[in-house]
């Protein structure tokens, strides 16, 4: 029986097995998509022929107050550091000078970031030039109410964006488990909203009731019906940004196209890219499914591990069984996440997250509802193994041992396998 190898990553390194060639079902892998050539030529033009909306420099009034959203530190891969000097100057050929401009970093509920990593994201030189703050979602004192969404959120959100002349939202669109694609109105809510704000929000990513777990319309690629992503799209639409200039990555992390313009459509263009690249046919759901969060950073922790264990959890059929490739060197960060599993239940967890809503606490309670379906084994760090079976992991130090454990929990003698090398961001979807 032939044999197919495979080599996956894992931390700064790989993890190699190998699966009889007749077992595999799919190699679920995002599509090929050339990176732009050139990103500044790309990226003005996006400026000068946006979607749905004027060219900026017409937007932009000589003497306009600014204010700008940036992504914080977990969302560096946007590149901003290459293109914010661009928007800049492009800024200040409009007749805005840098004085008139303010970067807010748009953290929602997560921690402020810290004066380096501000530096590293707008780069040296735009950070010299222009004031760049941290949005602080608890600091009521900064926040303008702004009314309620037709599902009774009440908005509040920084008040430099309510006090600007031109709001300019940037940002990055992958798929997101929660509200379907990152990108867009998230820069809004949670990005400059208010903690109470965000908290109504995402409670629309839970179902009706206690005990009904999360809501199954939160999921990536699913918008329409989608409760919370379409309260936050109401959120979005009291700032009514006056522009949008979101990227899109390819597989490789490399830009592959720059979305401008109106804040609605050019980001619906641009998720139209991610459904091109990142959304992957398969042929059936697979009795064991292999998924790698794709190495150092992305597997720095469980935390972000949550995106591969709930794409893995689509491509595998009910009662199965996922190996998440996953070193994880620091499992306990960050605190607040680990402590959502000291919980003696789910339903006590369910309890708590409801109470006090957190996306720690939401991507805690989603990471021990995928064993719902089926056995999730996670290969990691030795001193991990304690922690991750809190999380209602099955863990393990070695490829060999996860293999064996699969077979003899799928309780089929030819199991039909999936092997998912870039499980943080393609999505697996059946075919009809």
């Amino acid at each position: 029986m032939a044999e197919r190898e495979f080599n996956l990553k894992y931390g700064k390194g790989t993890v190699s097995f190998s699966i009889p060639e007749e077992q595999i079902l799919d190699v679920v892998l995002g599509k090929e998509y050339p990176a732009l050539e050139n990103l500044e030529a790309a990226y003005l033009n996006a400026l000068d022929h946006p979607i749905d909306a004027p060219p900026l420099k017409e937007i932009i009034k000589p003497g306009d107050t600014v204010a700008i959203t940036v992504s914080d530190i977990t969302r560096a891969w946007q590149k901003n550091y290459l293109t914010l000097p661009l928007l800049i100057n492009y800024l200040n050929a409009a007749g805005v000078p840098d004085e008139n401009i303010t970067i807010v970093i748009a953290v929602g509920g997560h921690r402020a970031n810290t004066e380096q990593e501000c530096r590293e994201l707008c780069c040296e030189e735009v950070y010299s030039r222009v004031k760049v703050v941290n949005h602080d979602a608890w600091d009521t004192k900064n926040m303008v109410y702004l009314g309620k969404t037709s599902r009774g959120t009440e908005v509040s959100v920084n008040r430099i964006f309510t006090e600007a002349d031109k709001v300019i939202l940037t940002g990055g669109i992958i798929y997101h488990y929660m509200v379907g694609y990152g990108g867009g109105r998230k820069s809004v809510l949670p990005g400059i909203a208010s903690i109470k704000t965000i908290q109504q929000n995402h409670l629309w990513a839970m179902g009706p009731e206690l005990g009904s777990g999360s809501n199954p319309r939160s999921a990536s690629k699913y918008t329409r019906g989608n409760e919370c992503h379409e309260d936050m799209m109401e959120i979005a639409a009291f700032v009514n940004p006056d522009f949008i200039v979101n990227v899109v990555p390819n597989p490789n992390g490399d830009i592959a196209g720059v979305f401008a313009g109106n804040w609605v459509s050019a980001w619906l263009h641009g998720t139209e890219l991610v459904d091109k690249m990142y959304g992957i046919e398969i042929q059936e759901e697979a009795d064991i499914v292999i998924a790698t969060a794709g190495g150092y950073p992305k597997d720095i922790n469980l935390y972000q591990t949550g995106k591969t264990m709930d794409n893995a959890y689509y491509a595998m059929k009910k009662g199965g069984v996922a190996i998440i490739l996953s070193e994880c060197p620091d499992i306990m960060e960050p605190e607040e996440f680990t402590q959502w599993f000291n919980y003696e239940s789910t339903y006590e967890m369910e309890r708590a997250l409801r109470a006090n809503f957190t996306i720690p606490g939401w991507v805690a309670f989603k990471e021990v509802e995928c064993s719902d379906k089926g056995a999730f084994i996670l290969l990691t760090k030795p001193e991990n193994v304690e922690f991750a079976k809190k999380a209602k992991l099955i863990p393990v130090t070695s490829i060999e041992d996860a293999l064996k454990i699969a077979y003899e929990k799928c309780a089929t003698p030819n199991p039909k396998v999936t092997i998912m090398p870039q499980g943080a961001n393609t999505f697996p979807i059946v075919k009809k």
